[in-house]
């Protein structure tokens, strides 16, 4: 359901009690069989039971049991759970009586890390897979008065098959991490929408809406009241109905001007406010152009953590700290790496005014000859665009970060890349591709990846000065990029504890991070075809990976900002080079 937070909404926010459970004993019985797999169920946490009499055994208490708010990763929450990689129950009691007898009502999630599974009040209402991605259930007539029980088994456990695998650079957050709600809907009610203004013209506006069924002749009615326009269509037998329409005089999202209409959809009795900002995105030859104008891209990755807590960004508060330091940084351009981040952060990023990269967590080493991992990566890539296609401030969807090419690898980002195409047509597709040395000579780096056939912008990670070499080698590189597309460096960066000095050649110093910086800026600079970055990271982020005793202990040291939200001396150095950029004429 799009926009579900503009529905008649119950937040069921707040304090949840939970059951941490690393054997699955709630679920499972002891013959590893799940409780839910029987009708009636005989027992499993989710019956939320307290024993009829004091010879009743029932070896679990949710009421006695411990609270973690929500939204919120476990991890953060309690030191004990910092780790822990497995099952925790989540209960919440709440009361409802609907408005009127005629009404529906969903049960929202915005998002359980990685796999929920959902129980109303004993009755198992579905299973969700995927760790960023919203998701509901339908609890029309099974709600009570008083006294409703909510309860949620979400499981983090990585898996060799899942979407992402085993093997990451992030902290793998546990829980509900975004917000639940109870939806209240009439009979029929919009379920999707979609706006966006058509290339290549600057009033023409193109979309559809889809109602959640059929009724018999219906009308959906489009209005910007600000502009005093309003338009109508009528439904087919699905449904749906197509929108093309022209609207004179319309104000054009840019970085430089966040300009955002409220725009009402109305059908059958509901009306939907969204607000919504129009611009074109696209492609000439090497030029990315924002509204028909040539625009560099000015960025920096983003992890969707406040480092400040060292815990998942879980607030509008949280993404407006984040993206304001993006903004102070002279970005007009981030990068959500390396997942679907919070709604939230698109639609502070539209207020702002800053372009972004969205990307679902096809990373590394993906089984890309697993139909099941193939089918969990398009479900998330078409929940992904199904949230946020309406936000302005979006201009990539991106496929994969850091994939090894091989044929099978390739034909399943093939595929994600013509799935995202069809669901958007309005904006752009890359991945994070790879550079590789010429075997001959390792100072000349190349290009060269059979998946930017299917891509609109020639996107790449590169760690020279890092990973390769010392940050004097940037001096001596030569590119190799045989495409006629705009280039964008997708990561490149060095590690840097805040506050530790040295020589610009000791690693971890921010001086070392520094001199990177300065020295790679240029060496960038030698790409034709370079229409802008997203150095890797704007913040400290807590990973697993990282190990190294009173330097890294468990955080990647290569943001701009510490943990502690000190600026280091890189922060500068870009801030620095993008004000000259900014002041630039476009390339």
């Amino acid at each position: 359901m799009t926009n579900a937070a503009a529905r008649e909404v119950l937040s069921l926010n707040g304090r949840w009690n939970t059951i941490v459970d690393p054997n699955d004993n709630g679920y499972f019985n002891y013959r590893l069989e799940p409780f839910d797999a029987t009708v009636p169920a005989t027992g499993g946490y989710f019956l939320d039971r307290k024993p009829a009499t004091p010879s009743e055994l029932i070896e679990y208490d949710f009421d006695q049991s411990p609270v973690l708010n929500v939204p919120g990763d476990w991890n953060s929450q309690d030191d004990k759970l910092l780790y822990y990689e497995g099952t925790v129950w989540y209960r919440r009691k709440f009361d409802f009586t609907p408005s009127a007898p005629d009404r529906r009502q969903f049960i929202h999630f915005g998002g359980a890390n990685y796999e929920a599974h959902v129980y109303l009040n004993g009755k198992k209402l579905g299973v969700h897979i995927g760790g960023f991605t919203p998701f509901q259930f339908e609890v029309t007539g099974l709600l009570r008065p008083t006294g409703n029980s909510l309860v949620v088994r979400v499981n983090n456990q990585r898996h060799p098959e899942g979407v992402p695998t085993i093997n990451t650079d992030w902290w793998n957050y546990g829980g509900l991490t975004r917000d639940v709600a109870l939806l209240e809907t009439p009979a029929l009610f919009i379920r999707d929408y979609a706006l966006a203004l058509q290339r290549g013209t600057t009033d023409r506006i193109t979309g559809r809406v889809q109602l959640d069924h059929y009724a018999g002749d219906t009308t959906v009615t489009v209005a910007i009241p600000e502009l005093n326009f309003s338009t109508s269509a009528a439904v087919d037998r699905s449904g749906y109905a197509g929108l093309d329409f022209t609207v004179p005089g319309l104000n054009l999202w840019s970085p430089d001007n966040p300009k955002l209409y409220t725009v009402t959809f109305s059908a059958a009795g509901e009306t939907v406010q969204e607000k919504i900002g129009f611009r074109t995105i696209e492609t000439r030859g090497h030029d990315l152009l924002l509204n028909g104008k040539s625009v560099f891209l000015r960025g920096i990755s983003l992890h969707e953590e406040n480092p400040l807590r060292g815990g998942r960004a879980t607030t509008p508060e949280d993404d407006r700290l984040l993206l304001g330091w993006a903004k102070e940084l002279g970005c007009n351009y981030v990068r959500l790496a390396h997942y679907p981040h919070n709604e939230h952060m698109a639609r502070v990023a539209d207020e702002l005014g800053l372009l972004l990269w969205a990307e679902v967590p096809v990373y590394w080493t993906i089984h890309w000859d697993n139909p099941a991992t193939l089918a969990n990566a398009k479900n998330q890539l078409t929940q992904l665009i199904s949230r946020d296609r309406n936000r302005a401030s979006i201009v990539i969807w991106s496929v994969a970060n850091e994939t090894p090419v091989s044929p099978a690898r390739t034909a399943f980002l093939q595929q994600l890349a013509s799935l995202a195409r069809g669901l958007d047509p309005t904006r752009l597709i890359s991945a994070a591709m790879e550079v590789h040395a010429d075997p001959t000579d390792a100072n000349t780096k190349i290009v060269s990846d059979p998946l930017a056939e299917f891509t609109d912008i020639v996107s790449f990670n590169q760690y020279i000065g890092w990973y390769v070499g010392l940050p004097d080698d940037c001096a001596k590189v030569k590119w190799v990029i045989n495409y006629d597309k705009p280039v964008l460096i997708s990561e490149f960066g060095a590690g840097a504890q805040p506050g530790r000095h040295g020589d610009r050649t000791a690693r971890f110093t921010e001086e070392f991070q520094a001199d990177l910086y300065r020295q790679t800026l240029p060496m960038l600079e030698k790409i034709p075809q370079l229409r802008g970055m997203t150095p890797w990271i704007l913040c400290d982020f807590r990973s697993p990976r990282r190990a190294l005793p009173q330097i890294q202990d468990g955080w990647n040291r290569k943001g701009l900002i510490g943990d502690n939200g000190t600026r280091k001396q890189a922060f500068y150095v870009l801030q620095a080079y993008y004000r000259q950029k900014a002041a630039a004429p476009a390339p």
